[in-house]
C-alpha cells in the first residue's frame, strides 16, 4: 500500500489548529463555531449560503453551529429583506468583539507561519491545497454539500 503525505498532513495541520483556537478558552468555542465568527469578523453579516462557500461544511452542519452561536448570543440570523428565502447571519456586539478576538488570534498564527517560508512556498502550499479541495469536491459527485 502506498504511503499517503497529504491527506494526514492536513489533517493533522487541522488537528492542530483546532486544538490552537481552544487556547481561547474563555470562549468556549468549537472549531466550527470559530471559524464561522472568524469568517463574520472578515466579511461582516454573511447570507448562510455565503458561509457555506467560505467554510465547506455540510449545510446540516452549519445550521447546527449557526444555531448553537444564536442560542449563545453570538449572532442573529435573519431573513434577507432582498430575499426572503435567504438568511442573513450578523454578529451581536457581543459576538463582533468575540469574532475579532477570534480572528487575531488566527491571524497570529498565520503571521508566524508565513515568517518561516517564502512567498514563492505559499503561493505553491495554496495551489496544491485548492487543488486537494477540488478533487474531494469532484468526487464526492452530485451529492457534495459544496
Amino acid at each position: 500500500m502506498r504511503v499517503l503525505h497529504l491527506v494526514p498532513a492536513i489533517h493533522r495541520a487541522t488537528h492542530r489548529i483546532g486544538i490552537y483556537l481552544a487556547d481561547l478558552r474563555e470562549f468556549s468555542l468549537s472549531q466550527g463555531e470559530s471559524h464561522i465568527l472568524a469568517q463574520l469578523a472578515a466579511s461582516g453579516p454573511a447570507s448562510v449560503a455565503d458561509l457555506h462557500r467560505g467554510l465547506a461544511h455540510k449545510r446540516s452542519t452549519l445550521t447546527s453551529i449557526l444555531d448553537r452561536l444564536v442560542e449563545r448570543g453570538l449572532v442573529v440570523r435573519e431573513v434577507s429583506p432582498a430575499d426572503r428565502r435567504t438568511f442573513i447571519i450578523t454578529p451581536t456586539a457581543r459576538g463582533r468583539r468575540v469574532a475579532r478576538r477570534v480572528h487575531r488570534h488566527l491571524e497570529e498564527l498565520e503571521r508566524a507561519v508565513v515568517a518561516g517560508v517564502s512567498a514563492d512556498e505559499v503561493r505553491a502550499f495554496t495551489k496544491v491545497l485548492a487543488a486537494v479541495e477540488h478533487e474531494a469536491r469532484q468526487r464526492t459527485g452530485p451529492r457534495s454539500p459544496a
